[in-house]
């Protein structure tokens, strides 16, 4: 008998949205139709709610060993959970020590396991004089690998050169593993020229220019075509960055695109008033940097859209001097959900894609695609159950995060989210998160 039967479901693939029912046993999915006779111990009429494919993260900052205090892995994944996600992929530096080996990732799984409520994988690091640990890495499970072509904040992640890129992507290649890569220029950050006595927030989004992101993609780009490896290039800002991907794709380099919400939702201008809670790197742009981001995204040239959910205790995101407050956007309960009801406001014509950006594409560029990602019969039960009626601004209060501070409070999304179920067991019920003991599964990518 199945355990689970979807009913009366506006069905959402990258491909397309239909009417349709699915039927869950032992957490996967074995009959999706337009109507299932079959019985089952659970029959759940949505009421036309669209059912995605639970949402991948594969960019969030968790900081578990260590960093606790900033976040962890039990409140970050239950504060995802809410917001649709099934899966999270977590970056290696804000753990104490960061994860530059197979000791520390395996360090960080046996944790995850133990305290995640999703599904999970691991970035292991890339920095200098650690790039022999790929291989281990690799052997222990890492989906891929994270470099910083800037200074990181930490000083035991500093910033990849390009002749370390150049051997991560080598061993990475092997492997069939990508490096991500943020992406600004430390010499052109160097080289802006500001006054020393402004420190307000509009003086630091002035310090990190457009340009400085496009000249470090357009130097990783150059190494993965020399090395012939897998290139994804995280939390893309803007417009220009995309295009220089889009010619290196056309040029036969293997590289991926992410964005993120804050980027697609607010501007510069949001982050002069909303203030710490709106710093990152790269910066907020100008709203017409935000118009252009969007052409770029409904033209094609993203892959896929990753919170970079990074927080920090709310002492150290305060202060006059916007140089010195710690940056990073705490915002992975909210940010698929405010991306979803935008999309569907400017283009209602091609909200099926958002199924892509969420879980099909970063199941597949990731090694993940045989199992996740997709509505689909022999796929993991892993579903999103959204609604657009009833949509309320997001307070405060609500948040489940380890610190009750978001980019996205009093942002009215349009969108929320009802229900979520991974590998066919409810980890969200009418909005509310339900209380389980049991733990996300540790995925290993596919090398093929």
């Amino acid at each position: 008998m199945n355990t689970l039967i979807l009913r009366n479901a506006q069905l959402v693939n990258d491909t397309g949205i239909w009417r349709g029912e699915i039927a869950v046993e032992d957490g996967v999915i074995t009959e999706v139709g337009p109507s299932i006779s079959d019985v089952s111990a659970m029959d759940l009429d949505v009421c036309g709610a669209f059912v995605f494919p639970g949402f991948i993260d594969a960019h969030v900052h968790f900081n578990e060993p260590g960093r606790e205090h900033w976040e962890g892995l039990a409140t970050g994944s239950t504060a995802l959970a809410a917001g649709g996600g099934t899966c999270f992929f977590d970056m290696p530096l804000n753990s104490d020590p960061p994860v530059l080996n197979a000791e520390e990732l395996n360090r960080k799984r046996r944790l995850a396991e133990e305290k995640s409520l999703l599904d999970f994988a691991l970035w292991g690091g890339l920095c200098p004089g650690h790039a022999d640990a790929i291989d281990e890495m690799a052997e222990a499970g890492a989906v891929g690998f994270k470099a910083f072509l800037c200074k990181s904040g930490m000083t035991e992640f500093p910033a990849t050169d390009a002749a370390t890129l150049r051997e991560g992507m080598s061993r990475a290649k092997r492997w069939n593993l990508p490096v991500a890569v943020h992406a600004e220029s430390p010499e052109m950050l160097a080289g802006v020229i500001r006054n020393a006595n402004d420190t307000s927030m509009r003086a630091f989004l002035n310090s990190r220019p457009k340009e400085a992101e496009v000249a470090a993609i357009r130097m990783a780009c150059e190494i993965a075509g020399e090395t012939g490896a897998r290139l994804h290039v995280v939390h893309v800002s803007c417009a220009e960055g995309l295009a220089v991907i889009a010619q290196a794709r056309t040029a036969g380099v293997d590289v991926s695109a992410e964005t993120c919400p804050h980027y697609l939702l607010f501007n510069a201008d949001d982050a002069v008033r909303i203030g710490a809670r709106a710093k990152c790197a790269p910066p907020l742009r100008a709203q017409e940097d935000v118009e252009a981001l969007w052409r770029a995204l409904l033209a094609g040239q993203v892959d896929t859209i990753g919170s970079d959910h990074s927080p920090a205790p709310p002492e150290m995101r305060t202060g006059e001097d916007f140089f010195q407050i710690w940056g990073g956007i705490s915002g992975c309960q909210h940010a698929f959900p405010a991306f979803l009801g935008e999309l569907r406001r400017r283009a209602p014509q091609q909200f099926a894609r958002a199924a892509g950006w969420l879980a099909a594409n970063p199941a597949s560029r990731f090694g993940l695609g045989k199992r996740k990602g997709r509505i689909a019969v022999g796929f993991d039960a892993d579903f999103a159950l959204v609604d657009f009626r009833n949509a309320t601004p997001i307070e405060g209060k609500t948040l489940l995060t380890k610190h009750p501070m978001s980019l996205y409070e009093n942002h009215r999304s349009g969108c929320h989210v009802i229900d979520v179920i991974r590998r066919g067991k409810f980890l969200v019920q009418r909005g509310e998160i339900v209380r389980t003991t049991t733990r996300g599964v540790f995925l290993r990518p596919s090398h093929e």
